[in-house]
């Protein structure tokens, strides 16, 4: 079994649970860290036996995959010069900060044949997994994901923080592309957007509302899917799906009756990581690639300038 040296950029609140899980996999062995903080770094190398640093460029040369959990502002740097270096990536969400930068890295990757995965973990989400054996065409879907404040994620306003999970799952469900947006958003607690509520309306005709909110008292993740063949309902906090579809009974009548999907007991965080180290080893597409990184990105940003200017904003 070949033995993947892995490494992880940004030992704060994600990268501590990148190298947890990390060292559950075979033939994965963490080689380094780095963080700006000495400190931060020297008690993961502790913990983890590997090496520490605070310029991430030093374990360039040591590493075939990295796991790059660091401030928003610094994703494309910190990607770019792996991707360049010839390292496989797992870069936290949202891909870059602008999409030139969001370009670039993903026309490294292809160009060098790297693997560019998105940190998106609800993909890996068991109640996700299984929505997407059951969900067909979505007609109207709708979303809330609240969480109390916390400093962590108030670099980037609360779109680019918490509704890019579900932006990225609803561009999933419904590849036929977004024609119109409509947003609001306002900040309550931070210099950046801290509530947001957007409306969404597909090519395909299907409509989507979605609210985020970083300041509320309690944690809900929910998303339904309404449409022909029936209703869907996850929540991806306690990682549920309730599943109803139509059918024809014996008596000719239609009827809604429970799908009893199939919820596997499943880590998003460790199946992600465990996907990444597949891929590295196989050298497959990941199922989150930087080109839905970059689709993701584009929507949320476009929320963001319909927000500023008070007007639908008409995508191309």
């Amino acid at each position: 079994m070949k033995v993947v040296n892995v490494g992880v950029v940004g030992i704060g609140h994600l990268g501590k649970y990148h190298l947890e899980k990390y060292s559950k996999i075979p033939g994965c062995r963490i080689v380094g860290v780095a963080d700006i903080v000495p400190q931060r770094a020297a008690e993961a190398a502790e913990r983890y036996g590997c090496l520490a640093t605070t310029d991430f460029r030093s374990l360039i040369g040591m590493v075939d995959a990295v796991s790059v959990a660091v401030p928003t502002v610094s994703h494309h740097e910190v990607a770019r010069a792996f991707l360049a270096a010839g390292v496989d990536v797992l870069l936290e969400k949202p891909i870059a900060a602008t999409l030139a930068e969001a370009d670039e890295l993903c026309a490294l990757a292809a160009g060098g044949g790297r693997i560019l995965q998105i940190g998106f973990v609800e993909r890996f989400n068991p109640a996700v997994m299984a929505l997407n054996k059951v969900l067909k065409r979505p007609l109207f879907i709708e979303s809330h994901r609240l969480h109390p404040f916390f400093e962590r994620g108030t670099d980037v306003d609360v779109v680019l923080d918490l509704m890019i999970h579900d932006l990225d799952i609803i561009l999933h469900a419904n590849p036929s592309g977004v024609r119109t947006v409509e947003a609001v958003g306002i900040p309550v607690l931070s210099d950046k957007i801290d509530i947001a509520n957007v409306r969404l309306t597909f090519e395909d005709g299907c409509v989507a509302n979605l609210t985020a909110s970083r300041v509320t008292g309690k944690t809900m993740q929910k998303i339904r899917f309404f449409g022909p063949d029936g209703y869907h309902a996850v929540d991806t906090m306690k990682r549920e799906l309730v599943s109803l579809k139509r059918v024809r009974g014996e008596d000719g009548r239609l009827t809604i009756r429970d799908n009893r999907p199939d919820v596997a007991d499943l880590d998003p965080l460790e199946e992600e990581i465990r996907s990444f180290i597949r891929c590295v080893k196989t050298r497959s597409a990941p199922v989150v690639s930087g080109r839905e990184g970059r689709d993701a990105l584009a929507l949320a940003l476009r929320i963001l300038e319909e927000m500023k200017t008070g007007a639908p904003f008409e995508t191309t």
